[in-house]
C-alpha cells in the first residue's frame, strides 16, 4: 500500500500523518522551544519548499506563533541549554517572508546566547550549563552551528562564521578515533565523569544519531559560509572524512546502520533509522555538491531503500520505527538499551531530511 511512492510523496506522508496527529501547539514537549520539534519541523519546511504546499508552511509558523509572543519573547526555553536553541533556525524565512519584527527580535535573543555559553578550557561550548559541565557533545554542532552561520550571513556577523567553524574543527580534534575516522558521542575536559577516559577524556562509544548531525550541521553552515573563508575547506575535509569513514560500517543486508556504528551483528545491538536517514541525506547532498564521488551514490540508495522496506502504513498514515528516543552518554549496554519508538520526532525529522535530500538529488 505504501510502496512505489516517489520521494516527496513519502516526505508529504510523513508531514500529514504527523500533521494529522498533532496540531502544531501541541507538539511535544509542549509548550517548550526544544530541537525535537525543531528538527521535525525543519523538515515540514523542507517538504514545503520542493511542494509549495501551503499548509506545510501554515503548521510551522503555527508553532512558531504560539511559542514566540507579539514581543519577540520565548514562551519557554532554556538559555544554557544548546537543544532549546535549534528551533529558531526556522525563524529566519518567517522573518523574510513576513518583516514582522518579532521573528528578528527572537533571533536577536538566541543566537548571541550562544556566542557567550559556558566553554571547556580548550574553548569548546558546554552542552548543558551546569548539568553538561565541560562536556562537548556530537550533537551541539547542529544545535548551534547553521543558525549562527545564518545568522552571520545575513545580518553581518562575521565573527559567528569564526565560531561556527573553530566549534567543529576543536569537536573533531576532541572525539575524532584516528584508527577508525568516526567521532565519539563526547567529550570530558576534566577526563572526570563516568563515562569519560581517563587520558583522552572521550566517550567509549560512537553512537548513530550523535555523529548524523555533524555533517548534516557541516552542509547546512557551508550553505552561508563564505566561499573565501579561512576554514571552508576545512569544514568541507571533516565532513567528508566522516561520512567516507561511515560508508564501511552500513549493513549489508538491511541498508542501514547501527545503533553502536561499529559493532553491527554484536549481542544487544540493533539496526537505527534516524541515523541511516542522516547519514544517507549528507552523502546525498555531498554529492549534488560535488564533495564526494558519485560512486557512494549506491550507499544512498541502499539506505533509501532500506528505510522505505521498513515502513508500514494504517489508518492514521505511515510508520517509522526503530528510531532511538534519545540518549545520555555512556557505554555499549547502555545505548543497546536505550528504547525505541515509532513516529517520535526525532525520526520524522530525519526521515523528512532523507526524503527530501533525495528528491533534490536523484530525482525519484
Amino acid at each position: 500500500m505504501y510502496k512505489g511512492h516517489t520521494a516527496v510523496e513519502y516526505a508529504k506522508m510523513a508531514c500529514d500523518t504527523m500533521m494529522k496527529k498533532f496540531a502544531p501547539e501541541a507538539l511535544p514537549p509542549k509548550d517548550r522551544f526544544h530541537y525535537h520539534q525543531g528538527v521535525f519541523l525543519s523538515g515540514v519546511q523542507k517538504t514545503w519548499h520542493l511542494t509549495g504546499e501551503e499548509k506545510y508552511y501554515e503548521y510551522y509558523k503555527a508553532w512558531i506563533d504560539h511559542e514566540v509572543n507579539e514581543n519577540g519573547e520565548i514562551r519557554l526555553w532554556d538559555p544554557g541549554q544548546m537543544d532549546d536553541i535549534q528551533p529558531g533556525i526556522l525563524l529566519y524565512e518567517l522573518y523574510e517572508k513576513t518583516g514582522d519584527e518579532r521573528y528578528k527580535k527572537a533571533l536577536d535573543v538566541l543566537v548571541p546566547t550562544i556566542y557567550d555559553l559556558p566553554k571547556t578550557p580548550e574553548g569548546g561550548l558546554w552542552h548543558k550549563d551546569p548539568s553538561c559541565a565541560n562536556q562537548m557533545w556530537l550533537d551541539g554542532l547542529y544545535m548551534g552551528g547553521p543558525i549562527m552561520a545564518e545568522y552571520a550571513a545575513k545580518f553581518n556577523k562575521p565573527e559567528y562564521f569564526d565560531f561556527c567553524t573553530n566549534q567543529a574543527k576543536l569537536m573533531e580534534k576532541m572525539t575524532r578515533d584516528d584508527k577508525t575516522g568516526l567521532w565519539y558521542h563526547a567529550y570530558d575536559a576534566t577526563k572526570s565523569v563516568k563515562w569519560a577516559d581517563p587520558v583522552t577524556g572521550k566517550s567509549p562509544e560512537f553512537w548513530g544519531r550523535s555523529m548524523g548531525w555533524v555533517p548534516i550541521a557541516m552542509l547546512d553552515e557551508l550553505e552561508f559560509l563564505p566561499e573565501d573563508h579561512k576554514d571552508r575547506a576545512e569544514i568541507i575535509r571533516l565532513t567528508v572524512d566522516l561520512l567516507t569513514a561511515l560508508v564501511p560500517y552500513q549493513d549489508e543486508k538491511t541498508g542501514l546502520w547501527y545503533q553502536v556504528v561499529d559493532k553491527g551483528g554484536q549481542e544487544g545491538n540493533w539496526v537505527e533509522s534516524s541515523c541511516t536517514c542522516l547519514y544517507a541525506a549528507a552523502i546525498a547532498r555531498a554529492i549534488k555538491l560535488g564533495l564526494m564521488d558519485e560512486k557512494y551514490m549506491d550507499v544512498v540508495v541502499k539506505a533509501y531503500h532500506g528505510i522505505i522496506d521498513r515502513l508500514r502504513y494504517n489508518e492514521n498514515g505511515i510508520i517509522v520505527d526503530n528510531i532511538c528516543i534519545g540518549t545520555g552518554v555512556g557505554d555499549y549496554a547502555h545505548y543497546c538499551a536505550r528504547p525505541t519508538s515509532e513516529n517520535d520526532l526525532h525520526g520524522m525529522g530525519a526521515f523528512l531530511i532523507l526524503c527530501t535530500s533525495v528528491a533534490k538529488v536523484l530525482g525519484i
